[in-house]
């Protein structure tokens, strides 16, 4: 073992947690509302903003139907330069522990039946994923007397691994939550894959449906619709990780949804793939008509984000297309693959309540400074007035400030996305994100980045401005050297920090990264 690259000292904490808990009315509830494989391109709201600061609209934002999400965004605040890792159990499981996917080490999706380090990849990565042992948000969330509510999709662990059932992560409900990723089927009629050859795949826990044409993004509502129903009946307060399988492939057609998109020229896929999106917002909606309804709506807090880049079925992952006019996709080191939507708000603003009187949120605003999926973590534990044990490394900071669309000066500019992996659609890459300047560091530059054959562009090294090259037109490592060694130098810093497992050779030895001044002909 290189001793570059450490292996974290772990602390099994098995300590509830007891304090003064005051009335459910006065405890605030917390929707997470996870969307599978949705970046930030993929809505009709305009998260980019134009040289003024202001919203600026895309054709992409003009394909797509989500006015829930306009909804939701035009009373609270969006995000515009958020981040998650580029394929989704790294970003899953840094919202349950809030740790950068570097330090937490799941830093590949988590393949539920065998081991996908890749031939290169880091050996020591965490595949089996989250234990019973592990401090989860949910978990300190229960233990502090919040009803704790998982809904959809898990993919926190291998199959027959602990972190397989949402149950022993800390979630005192699991609806629909197993190993995989991507659902067997959508379709009632196929009952979510247990009738296709995705058995393997099946989606649990919703037999009620089977034989109905109840497509699976309503099941899980009306199921987390239920679960919330119950949990205010027994005045709890409840935190619900409602993450929809949707808009993950299969790419099968939402048929509430399919004549918005049958002359929109695009190919089935990607006109399947809207559907998917359409259907994913009518979710939202109806989850915060349900909150008003339920008489909660002033005291639920809902923060609403993608787990990674887009998958949309428009283009090459390393391209301008799917994301447009970012460039990338799912699984690529580039702004499509890992920028995605975040918005927070309350389900029905009120400034007399006492919550949101400590916790503003302007409406219809942007916030432009970085942040990342770690950071959801710490803000769930300040909103609820709860705290994570001694000992848990907690990469996140609390995104209050921020929520309130003031700038937040003690926060660095700064997100690190470890991926010692492949062969994937970008293989084996480091990405450092430091105020404008961004780099990318190529492990292995003559290693195919997928199974087109593509090299990794520019050697091991690829240097964007960010403020001047949003869509990361231009490679500038060859010609700001100074840039990219000061770049480098964070890169390798954050990696320590982290304590990161690097990918290795042939031989099976780490990896170490390789800076400009190491290099000839880079």
């Amino acid at each position: 073992m290189n001793p570059f690259f450490t292996r974290p000292f772990v602390l099994v904490v098995s300590v509830v947690f007891f304090h003064v808990v005051a009335t459910a009315a006065d405890r605030p509830n917390v929707m997470v509302f996870l969307v599978d494989d949705m970046g930030v391109m993929d809505t009709s709201v305009p998260f980019l903003t134009d040289a003024d600061g202001k919203p600026q609209r895309y054709p992409l934002n003009d394909y797509y139907r989500t006015p829930n999400m306009e909804r939701l965004a035009k009373q609270g605040v969006r995000f515009n330069q958020f981040y998650a890792m580029s394929v989704c159990s790294p970003t899953r499981i840094a919202i349950m522990t809030g740790q950068n996917a570097a330090r937490h080490r799941a830093t590949n999706w988590i393949n539920p039946e065998r081991n996908n380090a890749g031939p290169h990849g880091a050996p020591d990565w965490d595949w089996a994923g989250l234990s019973k042992k592990d401090v989860t948000l949910p978990g300190i969330l229960r233990d502090h007397g919040y009803r704790t509510i998982h809904v959809g999709k898990g993919h926190f662990g291998a199959e027959e691994q602990e972190g397989a059932e949402p149950l022993n992560l800390g979630f005192d409900v699991n609806i629909a939550g197993a190993s995989f990723g991507a659902p067997g089927s959508y379709y009632g009629e196929m009952n979510y894959g247990h009738k296709s050859k995705r058995k393997r795949h099946a989606v649990p826990h919703l037999e009620k449906y089977h034989d109905t044409q109840t497509f699976l993004t309503e099941a899980l509502t009306l199921e987390a619709k239920q679960a919330v129903t119950n949990t205010v009946k027994n005045k709890e307060p409840f935190y619900l990780y409602f993450a929809h399988y949707a808009v993950h492939a299969p790419f099968e057609s939402d048929p509430r949804f399919a004549d918005n998109y049958a002359d929109s020229g695009k190919p089935k896929n990607a006109q399947a793939f809207a559907t998917l999106i359409e259907g994913m917002d009518r979710s939202l909606g109806q989850m915060m008509d349900h909150f008003e309804q339920l008489g909660i709506a002033e005291n639920t807090l809902i923060l609403f984000l993608g787990d990674n880049g887009s998958d949309a079925p428009l283009g090459h992952e390393h391209t301008v297309a799917c994301a447009a006019p970012l460039r990338g996709k799912k699984g690529a080191h580039y702004e499509g693959g890992m920028r995605v939507p975040f918005i927070a708000a309350w389900a029905k603003p009120d400034s007399q309540n006492s919550t949101q009187s400590q916790w503003k949120i302007p409406h219809d605003e942007i916030q432009s400074q970085v942040a990342a999926v770690q950071d959801i973590f710490p803000t769930v534990l300040q909103v609820t007035g709860t705290t994570a044990p001694p000992g848990h490394i907690v990469d996140g900071r609390s995104l209050q400030t921020l929520i309130a669309g003031k700038p937040d000066d003690s926060r660095d500019e700064r997100f690190l996305m470890h991926y010692p992996h492949g062969p994937h659609r970008s293989s084996y890459f480091t990405t450092w994100r430091d105020g404008d300047w961004k780099v990318i560091y190529h492990w292995l530059p003559d290693t195919p980045s997928n199974g087109q054959g593509l090299q990794s562009e520019g050697g091991h090294y690829q240097l964007y401005n960010l403020a001047n090259d949003p869509f990361e037109s231009t490679n500038l490592a060859a010609t700001e050297p100074q840039h990219l060694s000061r770049m480098m130098e964070g890169l390798v810093a954050a990696l320590k920090q982290h304590q990161a497992l690097p990918p290795v050779d042939d031989e099976g030895n780490n990896l170490t990264p390789k800076l400009p001044s190491e290099q000839t002909g880079s």
